[in-house]
């Protein structure tokens, strides 16, 4: 008996598993049956639009820039 599990631990061999690099699944084959189901009380949580603040300076006066594109004409 201690022959036989002697014997068998010198011919056993580490085998490693090799997956595949990609696996494809065809979801057209599938028929699923059943029917839908609404939850009974609606609970819909709207997200609030995020308010960036702007980046661009909005200027009403430009009188300096005038004054400065006035004297380089002249």
């Amino acid at each position: 008996m201690i022959f036989y599990f002697l014997i068998s631990i010198a011919f056993a061999q580490d085998k490693q598993v090799e997956y595949q690099k990609r696996t494809e699944i065809d979801f057209e084959a599938l028929d699923i049956e059943g029917e839908m189901i609404k939850p009974k009380g609606s609970i819909i949580i709207e997200r609030q639009k995020t308010k960036f603040n702007s980046l661009i300076e909005l200027r009403m006066d430009w009188s300096h820039e005038m004054n400065d594109s006035v004297r380089e004409i002249k």
